[in-house]
Formats: structure tokens, sequence, C-alpha cells
């Protein structure tokens, strides 16, 4: 049925969220006892507030997050979606991930709407660096001003320029496939709804039901994403 849906489509895009990262291995943010929220409040150790008041425990927290994703990779369906990238399947990749690994992975055309782990840049001058600087605990720039993640930090603003492309991506799809994201966090969560208005159709692809699968025209649970993606890749 996905394969079916992908071959009568002339744009793709592909939206993807935490439950893309697990089967990397990586944790999510709100599962009982494994996610990454259990134990940490992030409004107290992943905000700009911390970043300025308490940087230590800052910098400590996403060194953690930092080493986390180097100990992990980009499993097959993240492949996948490159594999399908290079051959005009799909146009492009929304994510709610940090992890990089669609970019890791040889995708191209992904917007990070809360940005990457792979780079740190500097608070006050804005260059960037490798995220090995992280790993090395060399926290400060040249410049003397503190790096940090590229990510965006609880009390910022999703990146307007990202944030637009999505939407404009979303408005042209006519095959939206989210993968692996609860649809929870607003206002991330529209843009399956966008695309559904404009025409397209929507398949949610996640472990467990989601509060917009009554809109869409295939759900899939219970089912690994990679799992799905190869079986649709041997249909195509």
């Amino acid at each position: 049925m996905l394969a079916d849906l992908m071959k009568k489509s002339n744009y793709i895009i592909v939206y993807s969220g935490a439950g893309m990262s697990t089967e990397s291995g990586l944790p999510d943010f709100r599962s009982a006892k494994t996610g990454l929220w259990e134990n940490e409040d992030p409004a107290q150790v992943a905000s700009t507030e911390a970043m300025n008041k308490d940087v230590e425990r800052f910098f400590e927290f996403y060194r953690k997050r930092v080493l986390g994703v180097k100990d992990c990779q980009p499993h097959i369906g993240h492949e996948l979606l490159a594999k399908w990238e290079r051959e005009g399947i799909i146009q492009g990749i929304i994510t709610q991930n940090v992890d990089g690994f669609h970019s890791v992975a040889g995708s191209e055309n992904v917007m990070e709407l809360h940005g990457t782990l792979q780079k740190v840049h500097c608070q006050t001058c804005g260059r960037e660096y490798e995220n090995t600087r992280y790993e090395e605990q060399a926290y400060y720039c040249e410049c003397g001003g503190k790096l940090r993640p590229s990510v965006v930090l609880f009390g910022e603003m999703l990146p307007e320029e990202t944030f637009m492309k999505a939407t404009r991506e979303s408005e042209q799809a006519d095959l939206f496939i989210v993968l692996g994201s609860s649809l929870i966090v607003t206002p991330a969560n529209q843009f399956p709804l966008i695309a559904k208005e404009t025409g397209a159709k929507l398949v949610i692809i996640n472990l467990e039901p989601t509060l917009f699968d009554g809109y869409a025209d295939l759900v899939i649970n219970d089912r690994k994403i990679g799992e799905v993606l190869e079986e649709a890749d041997q249909q195509l």
C-alpha cells in the first residue's frame, strides 16, 4: 500500500520524529525510565537560562548527548531515504530530530526544525566548529565566547528560514509521509495538516497511534520504520 501511494506521487515529503532515532539506539524524550527528560527537567538544563546561569551543567548535559550521537549510526531507514532522494523518488525531509543522521546518511534536502548536534557554534561571534569540541570538553571559542550545540534551546524560536521552507515543501507535496512522530509538539505538528489541506495523501508510520491518525490515508502501527521502508523499497 505504501509503495502504491509512492508510485502514484510526484512530490513526496517525509517528516521524521523521535521514533526514527530510537531505531538507531538513541533515547527519545518522554518514554518512562529511558526518556531523556525522565531524569532532567528540560527547562532547567536545555535552555537559554541554563546556558547563561548554570553553564557547567549545560555543557555536561549536551556533552552526554553529543557522545550519545557518536555511539549510534543511521539505520537502514535513513539510508533508504537518502537513496530515494538520489533516485528522485522523494523530494525532501522535514525532521524534528537533532542527531543529524539524515544528513550523515546522505540526504541533502533536510529541514532540521530543531537544529543539529553534529555542529556547535559560538554564542558570541557565531563561528562554527565540529562537535568534537564537546567531546574534548573544549567549550569556548577563540574569541572567548561559549560554544553551544547548534540546536534550538528551550526559550528560543524555531529557525524562521527552515520553518518557512518546510511550510512551502508541505504545500507542494502530493504525498506526505510521517515517520516516528507522536505529532504532539507544536508548531511542527502542523506540517502534515498543511500537506493534507493542500491536497496531499497522508501516511503515518508510528509504533503507537497519534491524534492525527483520523486524517491519514494510511496508518501503520506496531512496526519498525526501517522494516516498513525496506518492504516498500522492494516493491518500488
